[in-house]
């Protein structure tokens, strides 16, 4: 997938994310997500979070190749240990306790995303990066990784709000080619769902059957590790 349509679904994915969480009330920030412990608030701050790292990984030297693409970037290794994952836990926590209100945390997470936004921008095509878990990578094959966390979360923040999820055609698109591949795509439509409910399944936060299972498994699809 190249850089500049992985960078249009960061920016498209990041902007309605920005959108929707822009004037929401105190009580809003506060209600729970199904990513227990964390509340609307902490939930972005986490996402604010793991893209503030780009920054920091563009300004520092590029590896001579990459080695572990998007997919195998969530391989079930220490990342997703219990540690580490209380560690993700607490930072996010931290992040969001450091903003006065929701509003400076909306604030700050808008201006996270498009200082990478402009950043990646000036980038080649075949830069490549080291990730704080030490992998090398594409900066393309990162940012896809970025698009899943801002699209995933954003299902759980619109459930959270109670409203319709605002996942864009291109962040959904790119998703779904990460799990499946350009050449399956088309088998997905025999399933008969819009994509929310299909990253929804993948990812567990939907019950799959056993048929669905089946089905999935045909295809060839590949399962992301997801702390």
């Amino acid at each position: 997938m190249d850089q500049g349509r992985v960078l249009e679904a960061f920016r498209l994915e990041a902007g309605e994310l920005s959108q929707a969480v822009a004037g929401l009330s105190e009580a809003e920030w506060d209600r729970p997500t199904r990513c227990e412990p964390w509340s609307v608030r902490e939930l972005l701050g986490h996402v604010r979070v793991v893209i503030a790292w780009l920054p920091q990984m563009l300004d520092g030297p590029a590896p001579d190749k990459a080695e572990v693409s998007a997919a195998e970037y969530y391989r079930p290794d220490d990342r997703f240990s219990p540690q580490t994952n209380a560690a993700r836990l607490g930072l996010a926590q931290d992040h969001a306790a450091g903003h006065a209100s929701g509003a400076a945390l909306a604030e700050g997470f808008a201006a996270t995303w498009q200082q990478v936004d402009r950043m990646c921008r000036d980038e080649a095509e075949d830069r490549v990066v080291r990730t704080r878990h030490g992998d090398a990578m594409l900066l393309s094959e990162f940012l896809l990784t970025r698009v899943v966390e801002i699209a995933v979360h954003g299902l759980d923040l619109s459930d959270a709000l109670g409203r319709e999820p605002w996942l864009t055609t291109e962040a959904g698109a790119a998703v779904l080619e990460l799990l499946l591949g350009p050449d399956q795509l088309d088998g997905t439509r025999e399933l008969g769902w819009d994509r929310p409910t299909f990253l929804r399944k993948v990812t567990g936060r939907a019950a799959l059957d056993v048929p669905e299972t089946t089905h999935f498994e045909r295809l060839g699809i590949r399962w992301l590790t997801l702390g």
